[in-house]
């Protein structure tokens, strides 16, 4: 998560500029100016609603030591783009998902631009879990560490919110739902599903000096335009990758005790109340840890203005986003103890779980 100037999308110039790439964008989503039938569907798609059961099932599926050990440790060091710790880690993502059954198509989206401290490499990791679906419900974070020098006391910037734990709690989710994932993907015939899942994980969102258009969203700048360029399907001259985004979920500045997420855009409203209602159903039911309040984290406001983040290029482009970052960031933001030590493991827990019913119900496996 960058720079100061993203607590209120900047100054009020800014915010104009905001606006006015929203109106755009809804008057690009308006279903009777898509180019496919196929890619309106977006705006009436319904998710099933899970019974007590099938909640309790989706809830028990999730082990945040697990997920500890295994998903979010080995991400926990510096991740600046074209270190070896971004290396290190771009490697463990990738081998993570190669190891489940569901069998993801995994891509590397890299590319070389200049920064304030020269030119550097960056990489996507683009996982699909069935290419040959036309529709895509996207989870994204951004996998890079913003870069400080070393401290006095040889202390580093790890990151844990920004955003080592979303990346976790993305590779958490795939293994968790793993299963499930791989029997829709195998289902055929009508059975078979139109809308898939896919996880990207950006490199270079933080910005190296100050937070320009220039020096920030390296990453989704360069793929949101490489979309806007493939076909989709394969050798459709009228929609791209970018018509084929369902929603945009993009999850930043997570694992803080107590965060509160609020509805950034009007037309993802429907699915934020979708959280909220998943946070409730999920409490009633005693499978909240650490939750003494029926809406702890879903709050039912409207932020007039985006924060700048990894969506933009996105939102853009007409793409549906839900923004999950926590408002206010987290006190440890962008200091040295956004570390292993200052993360709730609870929170983190309640996410994974709500999150999963999320992808359960709007990918309808039960």
């Amino acid at each position: 998560m960058g720079g100061v100037a993203r607590r209120a999308a900047g100054s009020a110039l800014l915010g104009l500029a905001l606006y006015l790439a929203v109106s755009l964008c809804r008057s690009f989503n308006d279903p009777g100016t898509s180019r496919a039938a196929w890619a309106d569907q977006k705006w009436s798609h319904r998710a099933s609603s899970l019974n007590s059961k099938q909640l309790r099932r989706i809830a028990s599926l999730t082990n945040v030591e697990r997920m500890w050990h295994h998903e979010l440790q080995p991400m926990l060091r510096e991740r600046v783009p074209g270190s070896p710790g971004s290396k290190a880690v771009q490697e463990h993502i990738t081998g993570r998902l190669k190891l489940l059954d569901a069998g993801w198509n995994i891509e590397t989206d890299s590319f070389r631009e200049r920064t304030p401290q020269g030119t550097k490499q960056f990489s996507n990791i683009i996982a699909t879990l069935d290419p040959k679906a036309k529709r895509r419900l996207v989870f994204a974070c951004h996998y890079d560490s913003k870069y400080f020098p070393t401290s006095d006391d040889g202390r580093v910037f790890i990151g844990a919110t920004d955003s080592a734990v979303p990346c976790a709690m993305l590779l958490d989710m795939a293994y968790s739902l793993d299963s499930y994932l791989n029997k829709t993907k195998e289902s055929e015939g009508p059975t078979r599903a139109d809308v898939t899942l896919q996880l990207i994980f950006f490199d270079g969102e933080e910005a190296f000096h100050e937070w320009t258009q220039t020096d920030s969203l390296y990453g989704s700048r360069h793929l949101a335009k490489k979309m806007t360029r493939v076909g989709h399907p394969a050798g459709d001259p009228d929609t791209t990758q970018i018509h084929a985004i369902d929603m945009f979920v993009l999850l930043d500045l997570i694992g803080a005790v107590n965060p509160v997420f609020v509805s950034h855009f009007e037309n993802t409203e429907y699915w934020f109340k979708r959280l909220m209602s998943i946070e409730r159903r999920l409490h009633s039911l005693g499978h909240l840890e650490d939750h003494p309040y029926e809406l702890q984290y879903f709050h039912n406001h409207h932020k007039s203005w985006p924060v700048q983040d990894d969506h933009l290029p996105f939102l853009q482009h007409g793409v549906p986003v839900l923004h999950l970052i926590s408002t206010p960031f987290p006190h440890v933001w962008h200091t040295l103890d956004d570390n292993e030590e200052n993360l709730h493991r609870p929170t983190i827990d309640n996410l994974n779980k709500i999150l999963h019913v999320f992808v359960t119900e709007y990918l309808k496996f039960l």
